[in-house]
């Protein structure tokens, strides 16, 4: 008997265990198959937070320099708020990606 990650939860279980006492998945023969599904789905979920925070970020800029000039005010806050939070989040959500795609499936 020997210690084996989940293809779906990435926890640790025995080999010899029917399904994963965590998430509950089946193990067998289509153990490949699952860990292929589950990264497809943590990429899926990736480009969703990266898309998010570059909306984020547009949407700073847009409330920044709504109506052709720059912002003053409680707009002006708001649009670097967002700017601040999409440009970071974008950053990080891209580099979480490639460090994704170098995993081996």
């Amino acid at each position: 008997m020997a210690l084996v990650e989940c293809p779906l939860c990435r926890k640790r279980i025995s080999s010899k265990a029917p399904s994963c006492p965590h998430c509950s998945s089946k193990l067998g023969p289509n153990t490949e198959s699952l860990s292929r599904i589950s990264h497809i789905q943590q990429s899926t979920k990736l480009m969703n937070q990266s898309f998010l925070a570059l909306t984020l970020f547009i949407a700073g800029v847009v409330i920044w320099f709504w109506g052709g000039e720059v912002a003053e005010g409680n707009r002006a806050i708001a649009g670097a708020i967002c700017f601040t939070l999409g440009f970071v989040g974008y950053l990080i959500t891209r580099v979480r990606i490639i460090l994704h795609k170098r995993k081996s499936v």
